[in-house]
């Protein structure tokens, strides 16, 4: 049932319009004034609001825009008793649903407070994806508990309420881009857009048009004006990845970017401003990459303004076991297996692996686990064979003839290629290995796809 408040400081109009309303299905609350209209806001779940005009303590018109701003999913129909254009013109800037005269049609009210309820069905439909889009990139949505990245997190909620540019350091594979991405949500910008670009992608021509767009004419196919990525961030927030990577004549234009607010477009004389909050992040040492001239010294000094660096995998052991416990969650609803946790033995083989390769190894080792796991938890067996080595507890160690490991291997090959629906390339990316390799051991074995 939808819920009506109606607003009016004549009690006729209020009560028989109320009655009109009821007589639909809906809820309908009641209010005299403002005062208590706020409170029924405040403790009831309303969907459209119907006020008027004129009240005793206050404008319908301005209190239009109080709930704009503080219920957004509540749609409002002003009445008032002559109609006044240039306040039907402020009431629809206001975020008012409509502005009709009392005593027009009464059945007119009807129809359009269906519209409205529409309207706001929608509106908290919304609301409900930007909030659980919010919380996936949330600070809240980064696993753990150690010290080392607990560290971090409070270091990346105290800078993302700044406006201040980020460096972001670490291995491949730490979470840096979810990180950046938290660091957006949790900022003044978290309405306009996060735009991600890895500057090892690219070539350098290639980057600089994606960053900064091109004018018409500024080489052959450029047929008309196109936005580069600082242009399409505006108002929000560019993560710029691998920015070690980025080419020295490139790194002097986002110096401008950086100084300025301002670049020019590939073909264009005229300058373009912009507000962006940059975030940046390398696997790099970017103070041997000066050294070595390969990184600009006045660059590096803009960009690492605030530094969070991020724990590689091997330094928050504590960590492993919830992170494989999300990723299991994932990949085993994906894949429609009731895969309830790990076995003593699978664990401590993960928390002894040196993860080069950080959370996105492991990312895919429990994903490629749980493509092989024929029973209720994953067993050391379903590990790759790096990973399945002798502990000081004295896992069992078990030795196979070359004919057991082939028989392993091609049984291996099978549920990986099952899995992927006979995807060969996706097949040899969870196999770890190149697609060369995997063509002659499907030959090998005699494997049919």
């Amino acid at each position: 049932m939808n819920n009506i408040l109606v607003i009016d400081d004549e009690e006729k109009i209020r009560v028989l319009l109320s009655k009109i309303l009821s007589l639909e299905g809906f809820e309908i609350f009641q209010a005299s004034d403002l005062a208590n209209a706020s409170k029924r806001l405040e403790y009831s779940d309303i969907d459209v609001v119907i006020c008027d005009v004129k009240l005793p303590d206050g404008s319908g018109v301005d209190f239009s825009k109080l709930i704009n701003e503080k219920y957004p999913a509540i749609e409002v129909i002003l009445l008032t008793a002559y109609g006044n254009i240039p306040d039907g013109v402020q009431a629809m800037k206001n975020g008012a649903f409509d502005y009709i005269t009392k005593g027009d049609d009464n059945n007119k009210i009807i129809p359009l407070v269906y519209k409205a309820i529409e309207k706001s069905t929608l509106n908290k439909r919304i609301l409900q994806l930007e909030k659980q889009l919010g919380s996936k990139h949330s600070f809240d949505s980064i696993i753990g508990h150690s010290k080392k990245i607990n560290s971090a997190i409070e270091s990346g909620k105290k800078v993302a309420v700044t406006d201040a540019t980020v460096l972001l350091t670490g291995e491949t594979g730490t979470g840096k881009e979810v990180f950046a991405n938290a660091i957006h949500n949790a900022s003044t910008r978290i309405k306009n857009n996060f735009i991600a670009v890895n500057c090892s992608a690219f070539s350098k021509e290639l980057l600089e048009n994606e960053l900064f767009g091109h004018k018409a004419g500024a080489f052959t196919g450029a047929f008309k004006d196109s936005k580069g990525i600082f242009e399409e961030a505006n108002k929000g927030t560019v993560f710029l990845d691998e920015i070690g990577e980025m080419p020295l004549d490139l790194q002097a234009k986002l110096l401008r970017v950086l100084e300025s607010g301002e670049f020019l477009k590939v073909g264009d004389s005229k300058p373009t401003k912009i507000d962006v909050r940059i975030i940046a992040a390398t696997n790099r040492n970017l103070e041997e990459e000066i050294q070595t001239g390969n990184f600009r010294e006045d660059l590096y000094y803009r960009i690492n303004i605030f530094t969070i660096h991020l724990p590689p995998l091997r330094e928050r052991t504590s960590d492993i076991k919830d992170l494989a416990n999300s990723f299991l969650h994932t990949f085993s609803s994906k894949v429609g297996k009731k895969i309830t946790g790990f076995s003593d033995d699978y664990l401590e083989a993960l928390k002894r692996h040196s993860w080069k390769g950080n959370i996105r190894e492991l990312r895919n080792v429990i994903e490629r686990s749980v493509i092989l796991c024929d029973n209720s938890r994953l067993e050391i067996e379903v590990l790759p064979q790096e990973l399945q080595n002798i502990s000081e507890e004295g896992i069992k160690n078990k030795t196979l003839s070359a004919f057991e490991l082939a028989s392993a291997e091609k049984i291996h090959i099978q549920k990986v290629l099952n899995y992927t629906d006979g995807n060969k390339t996706e097949t040899a990316r969870l196999l770890n290995i190149a697609l060369t390799t995997l063509y002659r051991k499907l030959s090998e074995y005699g494997i049919n796809t």
